[in-house]
């Protein structure tokens, strides 16, 4: 969600490591003294995490061992399912931090425990619950929270169409991922382009609380899919909230306006194409803890919409999504104040080698206000304050992806970075110390049954 200073990116559209001398994967000279945890030798801290690093790599290869063994299966009647899946990261950048703190050593901040479960007890009628422990750098800790949880009812349906609701915490139909992106099986990447679908805003992105209809039209000439509702963001008062929509860790509260998501996509029959286009009209409210809140109380107006083309045919698939993103912010003081328009674009391709290997190139492209799309206006008007490259980021990623069997996988992919513009703020609070060229190389393992 975007932010103050024209930080747009932070939004939407629409899961500390090892101690300072350990050698990076990226050649590094210099220590950055700001985080007190990371001054040399293995501290308490560090020796605590590594545990905690450890036993969540243990509960990975105990859940790898079950599914392999057929012992985690349980079948409680024949309408209920259950599945899971657990994700480790390993992140190293050569500059920043990404997901913990990256720059100084590899960083294994990012992990992923899912649970989730479906019940049909009538043929037109399904319940659905995901619960996920993240744990993300500085911004997620892990605490198990309820990702979605919701009915799903079609009482309209045919050979030729389909018409039906959703009520509870839905996952938001925007672009071609955001509804797919909580496993690590269905994205095409360990990050999805981050100019887009902003990591360290997920909660906001994800799901939320209201109600969706949808109608489904089936042709010779392909199927039509449109989804429509009203929602509540999930807008609580966590510091990945706050930051996105003021900029700063504010001392009040941020409530949600009743927003509206849509979604209209096209389908040729045999899944080979794919066009669709997606949009959410959000507002968010901040209002002061007090009289001497430095804050003011103010809205913030997000109005996103994205453009989306998928081409597959056997082995190769291309996508590509454009976002354009107006943002308001009125009633603060006159400085946090603004109405801009930022732009999102990448381009990507994925190759299948083998029944179990596949290669991905993209580039990517974010622009937080497409009239000051290089940040020299901020920068000079805040007299260096917002580094110009903090409003922008091009990212190339190539990535490989290896399938060791139909529940483990692993990835790794390598990104080369000019720019700061989709950098989690929590991870990287001090502007003027981030570097505009950057590299980063992420690593996962993923398990799933």
């Amino acid at each position: 969600m975007p932010s103050a200073q024209h930080d747009e990116c932070q939004f939407l559209p629409t899961a500390n490591s090892t101690p300072a001398h350990r050698p990076t994967l990226f050649a590094k000279t210099r220590t950055r003294e700001a985080h007190g945890d990371f001054q040399g030798g293995f501290t308490a801290a560090s020796a605590e995490h590594g545990r905690f690093v450890w036993k969540r790599f243990a509960v990975c290869f105990m859940l790898g061992f079950c599914v392999s063994a057929d012992i985690c299966a349980v079948e409680i009647f024949d309408k209920f399912q259950i599945h899971g899946f657990a994700s480790q990261v390993m992140f190293s950048t050569s500059h920043n931090n990404m997901f913990g703190h990256s720059e100084e050593a590899p960083s294994f901040d990012f992990t992923e425990l899912g649970l989730n479960g479906s019940w049909f007890p009538l043929p037109k009628l399904r319940f659905s619950m995901q619960v996920l422990s993240r744990r993300a750098g500085a911004g997620h800790n892990g605490s198990p929270e309820i990702d979605f949880g919701l009915m799903d009812y079609s009482p309209i349906e045919t050979d030729a169409y389909r018409l039906g609701l959703r009520g509870g915490r839905v996952r938001l139909p925007y672009g071609i991922y955001n509804d797919t992106r909580d496993v690590a099986f269905t994205r095409p990447s360990i990050l999805l382009p981050q100019s887009i679908y902003f990591e360290r805003t997920r909660d906001l992105t994800l799901s939320a609380d209201g109600g969706l209809l949808y109608g489904e039209s089936r042709n010779t000439w392909g199927n039509v899919t449109l989804e429509m509702g009203g929602v509540v963001l999930r807008a609580n008062d966590d510091i990945d909230n706050k930051l996105a929509v003021l900029g700063r860790n504010g001392a009040g509260h941020l409530d949600s306006d009743l927003s509206f998501v849509g979604r209209l996509n096209y389908e040729l029959n045999d899944g080979s194409m794919r066009l669709a286009v997606s949009s959410v009209d959000t507002a968010i409210n901040y209002i002061p803890q007090s009289y001497i809140d430095p804050l003011l109380p103010g809205k913030f107006l997000f109005t996103p919409v994205i453009f989306s083309a998928q081409y597959s045919t056997e082995d190769l698939t291309f996508t590509s999504e454009y976002a354009i993103r107006p943002i308001k912010k009125h009633g603060f003081a006159a400085s946090q104040n603004l109405d801009i328009v930022g732009e999102s674009y990448y381009f990507q391709v994925a190759y299948r080698l083998a029944d179990h290997w596949e290669i991905m190139a993209r580039y990517d492209n974010l622009t937080s206000n497409r009239n000051d799309p290089n940040g020299q206006k901020i920068q000079a008007s805040t007299f260096g304050a917002v580094p110009a490259y903090t409003q922008f980021a091009k990212d190339w990623t190539v990535g490989m992806r290896y399938d060791i069997s139909s529940w483990m996988m692993v990835r790794a992919e390598y990104h080369k970075v000019n720019g700061t513009g989709w950098l989690p703020p929590q991870d990287n609070p001090v502007r003027a110390e981030q570097i505009q060229h950057w590299d980063m190389l992420a690593v996962l393992v993923s398990l799933r049954f």
